[in-house]
């Protein structure tokens, strides 16, 4: 699978919350290096924060 426009502000948010790339990762079926540049800003750095985790996200 591949992270979408849609998917980076609750890849961001997630990492803002705390929550380990592995398991932003594991969610999006996506592997950690993705997670890792869109955390240091090589992949979609002018994207917005999402305002809350999909339901179905798993807890902290």
């Amino acid at each position: 699978m591949v992270i979408t426009d849609d998917d980076v502000p609750v890849v961001k948010l997630a990492l803002r919350m705390g929550y380990w790339q592995h398991v932003i990762a594991a969610y999006f079926g996506e592997n950690q290096g993705r997670i890792s540049e869109i955390k240091n800003g090589k992949l979609f750095p002018g994207a917005p924060v999402a305002d809350h985790l999909p339901p179905d996200f798993p807890p902290l």
